[in-house]
């Protein structure tokens, strides 16, 4: 139903309703039908009538009712079915763009690892501290542990991104 047609229907059963409230009340105030039939007065038809347009209010007022249930439980079950589109399109995405970005941040570390480790490789005749060749041997040091530091980080990284997509 588009929303014109649901505004017109909406709106037809809101004045529907207070016609209907409209003519409860005046039923309400009125004085009682039966004793007026009994005595067979010239208010009887009148009378009549108007129980008439009550309970055919009522029905177009029960109508209505119906009418704004329905339209409650169409809505809820939209906002439940977008919901579960939501999860069935996005759940996938978010999870592989997870993996993906713990994968890729694995690589630039292990890319760091790889220029540290090369380092420390061209610097491994300076094992031996000594006073001649002190800063080539705090260089070694340093670029060994880094080497460790982002190996670190890119093997953790890569079990992250191998944990979260065997995970359901």
């Amino acid at each position: 139903m588009d929303s014109v047609r649901f505004g017109r229907a909406l709106g037809i059963g809101a004045r529907l309703a207070a016609k209907t409230l409209v003519t409860a009340a005046e039923a309400a105030t009125a004085p009682n039908p039966s004793s007026a039939g009994a005595k067979g007065g010239p208010d009887s038809g009148a009378a009549a009538n108007e129980s008439k347009a009550a309970a055919a209010g009522a029905r177009v007022g029960q109508k209505a009712a119906r009418t704004t249930a329905q339209v409650v439980q169409t809505g809820q079950g939209l906002k439940r079915g977008s919901k579960r589109f939501g999860e069935a399109v996005w759940g996938p995405f978010v999870k592989l763009s997870g993996v993906l970005w713990l994968e890729l941040t694995g690589v630039f570390f292990g890319i760091f690892a790889l220029f540290a480790g090369t380092g420390a490789w061209k610097l491994r005749g300076e094992w031996r501290a000594t006073a001649t060749n002190h800063d080539a041997h705090v260089h070694l040091l340093f670029s060994g542990l880094m080497a460790l530091v982002f190996g670190y980080f890119c093997v953790s990284s890569f079990v992250k991104a191998s944990r979260r997509q065997h995970r359901r």
